[in-house]
């Protein structure tokens, strides 16, 4: 075999090694990913966001697009991280952002974490967030804190849907009256639980998941605004609505 043939053998062995290593790299695909971290979507809404492409799911491409550019922005997720466990797997771990309420401002709902930053935009209404009426407020800027004149409401919001979580008690609606005294609405409105004031909330709420029971298939007011801790009086009354 003469110097030519052995070079353009050399050259088409060559060609042929990228083309594998290519075809080696393209068919590398991520098919197994495991969703961690997600409560506000499905794994397969997430997956659909974050891969939403052919090439996105390809193992290499991922790998150096993940670390040269910048996350996708979804909504009520703070950020992500994508973790390569082999050629054909993944774990997508999902940083959602902390949201306690929202409440309504030109036609969107606003949402806020528990210092009152409003975190997010949407026409959404997420489950399992109440709506918060009755604050006051001009203006509201995404990214900055909700400006109410009495900032101590958002640890009375923070406490209040906290002990909703842990009871499992589903609000649809915390309201505040001028002298800051609240109201829940739950049951798609048809039991409304006036608390009062701040104090003892966490015994009214307490008292409020031991009388829900008896209150189902009911409709009407709940009034635990003077209910009190151990050495007070436990007072509460019912009022059915007209017509149940």
């Amino acid at each position: 075999m003469g110097e030519y043939e052995r070079r353009s053998l050399g050259k088409w062995l060559c060609l042929m090694v990228i083309l594998l290593v290519l075809v080696l790299l393209v068919s590398l695909r991520l098919t197994n990913i495991t969703v961690k971290g997600n409560s506000r979507y499905t794994a397969a809404e997430v997956e659909e966001m974050i891969f939403p492409g052919f090439w996105d799911r390809n193992t290499v491409f991922c790998f150096v697009r993940d670390r040269v550019r910048p996350h996708r922005e979804l909504p009520f997720v703070e950020d992500y991280d994508i973790q390569i466990t082999g050629p054909f797997s993944c774990d997508l771990v999902i940083y959602e952002k902390s949201v306690v309420g929202f409440v309504r401002f030109m036609s969107s709902n606003m949402y806020f974490d528990k210092d009152g930053v409003i975190v997010e935009s949407s026409q959404e209404r997420l489950a399992g967030v109440p709506e918060v009426a009755g604050l006051r407020f001009g203006h509201i800027v995404l990214n900055r804190v909700l400006p109410v004149s009495e900032t101590g409401l958002f640890n009375e919001i923070m406490n209040i849907t906290q002990q909703l979580a842990y009871y499992g008690i589903a609000c649809e609606k915390l309201e505040f009256d001028a002298n800051h005294n609240v109201r829940l609405v739950l049951s798609g409105g048809e039991i409304e639980v006036d608390l009062g004031s701040g104090r003892d909330t966490d015994v009214k709420l307490s008292a409020l998941n031991d009388m829900l029971p008896k209150l189902e298939g009911l409709a009407g007011t709940l009034d635990l605004s003077e209910y009190q801790d151990g050495s007070g009086a436990h007072v509460s009354t019912f009022r059915k609505k007209t017509g149940t």
